[in-house]
């Protein structure tokens, strides 16, 4: 009987850890999608459009460190390590599909620090037109 509660006990905590884990990883994708959605709405202040795919979102630099071009548009995140936090780009389409397109990263945060996601809209902006393009990013740039 006790082997038994044991193998009970172990499956519990194993069941409990990855229950967490779960938690943390959905807990950071809907920080990410919340601050990317927030940021779409702060297009507005975007960069002005250059004629080369937009880098700044691979660099750590622009997340972290004294002036970090990324934004938090929000205080905090409930339940969240650290805020969401989201950097627009602006990008010229040298094809000429679009007059220009916006590249919002966003980087959302889940209980630990480990748990990280990342997640970019791309939005083409034509004369009379526009058009999203939605992506998650699947390993960490930096």
């Amino acid at each position: 009987m006790l082997v038994t509660a044991s193998a009970w006990l172990q499956t519990s905590l194993v069941t409990a850890r990855s229950t967490v884990a779960t938690r943390d990883r959905a807990q950071a994708f809907h920080a990410a999608d919340g601050a990317l959605r927030r940021c779409s709405d702060m297009l507005a202040a975007a960069l002005p459009a250059t004629n080369s795919e937009p880098s700044r979102w691979r660099s750590k630099a622009s997340f972290e460190g004294a002036a970090p071009l990324a934004v938090r548009p929000f205080d905090s995140w409930p339940y969240a390590y650290r805020a969401p936090q989201c950097l627009i780009e602006a990008w010229a389409h040298p094809s000429g599909a679009a007059e220009v397109s916006y590249l919002i990263t966003a980087r959302g945060f889940g209980a630990t620090p480990d748990s990280e996601t990342w997640l970019q809209l791309r939005i083409d902006v034509g004369e009379d037109v526009s058009a999203q393009h939605w992506r998650r990013v699947v390993a960490r740039p930096f």
